[in-house]
């Protein structure tokens, strides 16, 4: 099976820049199945149904999020929705919407899909995310392939984690900082790791927002209305080819400048 992986999906630019570029990726590698965070989706923060499934017809399966999934008030009563092919990081401590976890069927065998928050400076209330995985790989049943989204601030957490996990699951993707990193590798017991995938959105932008916006921030200290910028969107991807023993054979960048 491979798998493409999309980084955070951000407004309009990185939804436009997906509809251009991912026929294309997908017919130049081969894909089997496509995964992508869309934490950001919604022109404002957060997630909106309306959007999830025009990205669905646009060729994503399934979707991953992270700490500004509850940014849209109403999609929480949408994500408890089975039907919906996403899930929000399993970790959140108490009663939460929605899964943090799911076994998905696909032509080429199950694949259990895991959402993770990391516990140092993300503001939310959560529970280990070493432990929570030890959890779900215990409870989790009747898959071949399993993808985990790290959503989480410290490279080091989610360097961790995925040596943490090598060999228990196939691949081990971090996202949130929007920052592509050059550490995809395939570790010893077989496990595909990248540190951040980064994001699509905006190329010439602080992660996606207007600069001025953000030397106003970091200069006065007083919060700004954030608003996207405009221009040439960049597309960061990997894709992940794992074996017929549900392990990862290799794992390739996949970074594009899109027109937008």
């Amino acid at each position: 099976m491979k798998i493409l992986f999309i980084a955070d999906i951000v407004g309009e630019s990185g939804r436009k820049a997906v509809k251009k570029v991912l026929g294309s990726v997908k017919s130049e590698y081969g894909i089997d199945f496509t995964i992508a965070n869309g934490e950001h989706l919604s022109d404002r923060v957060g997630v909106d149904v309306a959007i999830v499934e025009d990205m669905q017809n646009a060729g994503i399966d399934f979707f991953t999020t992270g700490n500004h999934v509850w940014r849209q008030k109403d999609f929480a009563k949408h994500i408890d929705n089975g039907n919906l092919p996403i899930i929000r990081p399993a970790n959140f401590l108490g009663d939460t919407p929605g899964e943090g976890y799911r076994v998905v069927e696909t032509a080429l065998g199950n694949i259990l899909i895991a959402n993770l928050l990391g516990q140092h400076d993300i503001r939310a209330n959560l529970t280990n995310p070493f432990t929570r995985m030890d959890e779900i790989l215990e409870t989790a049943k009747n898959y071949k392939y399993s993808f985990v989204d790290f959503h989480a601030e410290m490279s080091s957490e989610k360097v961790a984690l995925g040596r943490y996990l090598d060999g228990r699951v196939s691949a081990v993707v971090g996202t949130h900082t929007h920052v592509p990193t050059a550490d995809a590798r395939v570790l010893a017991g077989g496990t595909a790791v990248v540190s951040d995938v980064g994001f699509v959105g905006p190329m010439e932008s602080v992660l996606g927002v207007k600069d001025e916006l953000i030397f106003k921030t970091f200069i006065s200290s007083m919060p700004q209305k954030f608003e996207l910028a405009d221009g040439p969107a960049q597309f960061n991807a990997v894709v992940i080819d794992l074996g017929p023993d549900g392990m990862a054979r290799s794992i390739v960048r996949v970074d594009r400048v899109v027109e937008v």
